[in-house]
């Protein structure tokens, strides 16, 4: 009792705080309707909805360091004899780049602190960002009526990595200008027109003289601008859409359930920013990253081994590292498939297949409904899959790109750590597709087994003649509720030999998607109050997301 009184003055305190804040837009403002709207609208509170405000805090933090540095940075590839604080590079002929990264480094106060603040917020951003879209995949977020969203943050996420790959270019170190020396050789790779574009690029021959001021003017000005506007526009669509939501007891496909703006989730959230600004700032303090003082300046005669991008971009340096020495000369062009395979038509197709992945499931499943419910990943074992295969991929090539240091370090030959990885690129991801389909498949018959038998307390019972058994209790209800709240498309039927080739090859891709399925053991009762939570707004009527 006490703990309810407790409560409902919390509730009323609170009311009358945002009772005082509508006053004050209404005397002030004469958008207060909209005002008051935005103020009581629904947020999701489960944790899996904080990462994309993780990576739009960290690009929060990134603008501001940014902002910073340009204040000092001197992108220019003149050169002039280092003179800095830095003894060991004194009197070597570096570039104004160079050292204006060096004078941040060791003379500005503080300098080093928000460079390294800045390098890490990026990783963190372009990490957040994935991690928000695997989210998102998985659970069936980018279905109608947020293909567009889902378009949006696949933009973001390219020129996040365009944003990453220019801020470590630009400090014209020898690990730098390896990674621009790899673009250059990407660029000429294009037929036809890669010779043009790169003397276009580079202001002549590699290295060139001007691609550092124009890098530096499209990372500051340009994606910074293009990236601004599309999560502006990518968190308007959130609100006019609202958000997706768990399955849970008052949780359908026609109503948006969670914590108001304000105040729950405004302090929420700046908790959180408050937080992700002090987890880098200590990364930026403690952890050492991009010593470009240990790299020394970029000479194109020099190279080294052990240089690798950061991250994000690693997966191209290992499929250039893994594909064959295969070159075509036609009509006096020579076609680098060496290059123009994994480092164009490799990322090319991969962002179009997430581009179009929201039109190919619903073309697969044949359903126009809108959802609003967040699918489990369980029960998408096919899709789930996918995604799975596709991370294996990708963690096979980010390994190949070092395959040097781990030849070092296992002390195996680099040609034999190559074909190594080679094999493991065809065949990780068959093996990890078929694996997590059929865990998906196991996890979906523990819980048909749950349902059925009871979940195991732990306590073993014996009767009076002697025998032994466990006792079992029942499935709390908002768990079974989450089995059974279920939105798995059945395959569609079977068209015929004489339809088109197109329905028939759309029914078998509909029955490898969703044939595999585990049903679950629900009473009458309970199967039409599931229908009624998974069926979607009418369409044609404004329910969408209403609550």
């Amino acid at each position: 009792m006490l703990f309810r009184r407790t409560t409902e003055r919390v509730e009323h305190k609170a009311r009358q705080v945002t009772l005082s804040a509508y006053t004050a837009v209404d005397g002030r403002a004469p958008l207060s309707e909209a005002a008051r709207a935005l103020l009581r609208k629904a947020f999701p509170d489960h944790w899996s909805f904080l990462l994309g405000e993780i990576a739009l805090y960290s690009l929060v933090v990134l603008v501001l360091t940014g902002s910073y540095l340009t204040m000092y940075f001197e992108p220019s590839m003149s050169r002039s004899v280092y003179h800095g604080s830095y003894e060991p590079l004194r009197g070597l002929r570096v570039s104004d780049a160079y050292a204006s990264t060096l004078h941040i480094s060791f003379d500005g106060r503080g300098g080093l602190l928000i460079r390294q603040i800045h390098h890490w917020g990026a990783l963190v951003f372009v990490a957040a960002l994935g991690v928000h879209m695997l989210r998102v995949f998985f659970t069936g977020a980018f279905r109608r009526p947020r293909e567009g969203n889902w378009m949006i943050g696949v933009t973001l996420f390219m020129l996040a990595l365009l944003e990453g790959f220019g801020g470590y270019s630009l400090p014209d170190d020898l690990l730098s200008g390896t990674g621009l020396r790899t673009a250059n050789t990407i660029v000429l790779s294009l037929p036809i027109v890669g010779t043009y574009l790169s003397y276009f690029l580079w202001g002549g021959s590699y290295p060139g003289h001007i691609l550092l001021a124009r890098l530096y003017t499209v990372h500051v000005l340009f994606v910074p601008g293009l990236l601004i506007a599309l999560i502006g526009l990518h968190l308007l669509l959130v609100v006019y859409l609202k958000h997706t939501h768990w399955p849970a007891p008052g949780h359908t496909n026609r109503n948006a359930v969670g914590q108001p703006m304000f105040p729950h989730f405004v302090a929420k959230s700046t908790g959180l920013f408050l937080m992700v600004s002090a987890v880098l700032t200590l990364l930026g303090g403690l952890a050492q990253i991009n010593p470009v003082w240990d790299f020394g300046p970029y000479h194109s005669d020099q190279d080294s081994t052990d240089a690798q991008p950061d991250w994000y971009v690693g997966f191209l340096e290992g499929a250039l590292r893994l594909m064959p020495a295969w070159e075509t000369n036609v009509a006096g062009h020579t076609f680098m498939w060496n290059v123009l395979i994994p480092a164009v038509i490799l990322p090319g197709l991969l962002f179009m297949a997430l581009y179009a992945y929201p039109f190919f499931e619903r073309w697969v499943t044949g359903d126009p409904a809108e959802h609003h419910l967040c699918d489990r990943p369980r029960d998408f074992p096919t899709r789930t899959a996918l995604g799975v295969a596709a991370i294996v991929g990708y963690g096979v090539l980010l390994a190949a790109g070092g395959n040097d240091v781990f030849a070092s370090l296992f002390l195996v030959s680099v040609e034999a750590l190559t074909w190594i990885f080679r094999v493991l690129f065809v065949l990780g991801p068959v093996v990890a597709f078929l694996a997590t389909k059929r865990i998906c498949l196991a996890l979906q018959d523990r819980d048909r087994q749950l349902l059925t038998e009871g979940r195991e307390t732990g306590h073993v019972v014996q009767s009076v003649y002697g025998g032994l058994r466990e006792t079992h209790e029942p499935v709390a209800a908002g768990r079974r509720y989450r089995m059974l709240a279920r939105d798995v498309p059945v395959p569609l039927p079977a068209p015929g030999d004489r339809a088109p080739r197109r329905d028939r090859l759309r029914a078998a891709l509909s029955a490898w998607y969703f044939r595999d399925r585990v049903e679950m053991p629900v009473a009458l009762e309970e199967q039409r109050r599931i229908g009624e939570t998974v069926a979607g707004p009418a369409l044609g009527t404004d329910e969408k997301g209403k609550g």
